[in-house]
């Protein structure tokens, strides 16, 4: 087992914990660099398509995660960023300002909705989020002269100072770089006295008033900041899927996005990879179940809805902490090894509450 000797006060906001896991992640980014070596084209594609998730799960869990504000209408913002990034491209705009703009205007749209919807707190916060993406995908359908309506808008192919970025390899690596990017200024966000404003609001309103934090510009930055990264998921999905449609972006889509950070594990950037990466690769999944079972089972409809729902209950009822949480337990299992305690991670009630005091 490490034990990680802290002797400056600089340590508690290094990105890396210790050498070790400096390690573990440049691998990872090897294996990342070099995926189109030893990968075909659907796989690419697949794993391009896990890392837009994952954008768009940085957005949702600084607001989620960190800020314990719910939101069930992120697919609204994907959508307004695929949708401006395609129309400024369709108007001759280049791919990085097309992109970056539509990202700025993404999170200007977040800000401006966070200052009535903060009003209201928990159930009603959530209905709030979930009427502005019913909103947003009605001016979709019939604001036809900059959307398209129903009959949808192409999305030009993406091109960098003249190169182009369309090929599968070119697109993977396109996207391995922007999650990379954004996975960077995330943590350095949450790094900052911003980063933890956001998290004391989190744990106890009360408490963070207490020591100063505005807490409803520190709501509506928050709001701003997760709606300014899943717009520029939303460009890079524009890409994906080629084509923009009102369909693409509905309620089902906020829902994979919410249950992206619960299955991943709230809290955590590293559960944001997890849950993109189950978000990502479960419909895969199931086609590969639906061949190899009877047909009287892969014909079932809603075989798919209800997989995804079940695997969400089951998390909730025994794994709320999510696949990162179990990966902690289990590699914290083998390093206790044999001396491992069955009550580590044995939940307890909590006592000290200061929203009591409301």
């Amino acid at each position: 087992m490490r034990f990680v000797r802290k002797t400056r006060y600089d340590q508690d906001i290094d990105l890396f914990e210790h050498p070790g896991q400096m390690f573990w992640y440049t691998l990872l980014l090897v294996l990342v660099a070099t995926g189109p070596l030893w990968l075909d084209r659907f796989f690419l594609g697949e794993l391009a398509l896990v890392f837009i998730y994952a954008i768009a799960g940085i957005g949702l869990m600084l607001l989620v995660g960190y800020t314990g504000l719910v939101s069930l209408g992120h697919a609204a913002f994907l959508a307004i960023g695929a949708y401006t990034h395609a129309y400024l491209l369709n108007n001759g705009w280049p791919w990085p300002a097309s992109l970056a703009v539509a990202t700025a205007f993404t999170a200007l749209i977040g800000g401006l909705i966070a200052i009535p919807a903060l009003r209201m707190t928990g159930i009603y916060l959530a209905v709030a989020t979930l009427a502005f993406a019913v909103i947003v995908e009605q001016v979709l359908v019939h604001w036809e002269s900059v959307t398209g309506g129903f009959r949808g808008m192409p999305v030009p192919r993406a091109e960098i100072f003249g190169f182009s970025i369309a090929s599968p390899a070119a697109f993977y690596y396109t996207c391995a770089v922007v999650l990379v990017v954004a996975m960077l200024a995330a943590l350095n966000l949450l790094r900052s006295p911003t980063g933890r404003a956001m998290t004391a609001v989190r744990d106890s309103e009360t408490s963070a008033e207490s020591m100063g934090i505005h807490i409803a510009s520190t709501k509506a930055l928050a709001f701003a900041l997760s709606a300014g990264f899943t717009g520029l998921a939303g460009g890079l999905f524009a890409h994906k899927i080629g084509y923009l449609a009102p369909d693409g972006f509905t309620l089902i889509t906020s829902i994979q996005l919410l249950l992206m950070v619960v299955v991943g594990g709230l809290g955590s950037m590293h559960g944001v990879i997890f849950g993109a990466v189950f978000i990502g690769l479960l419909p895969q999944g199931i086609a590969i179940l639906r061949d190899n079972v009877p047909p009287a089972v892969a014909q079932i409809p809603g075989l798919e809805p209800g997989i995804f729902g079940l695997i969400l209950i089951l998390f909730l009822i025994y794994e709320p902490l999510g696949l990162y949480g179990r990966w902690r337990k289990v590699r914290l299992f083998f390093e206790e090894f044999p001396l491992y305690r069955r009550a580590t991670y044995k939940r307890q009630k909590s006592f000290l509450r200061t929203e009591r005091l409301k």
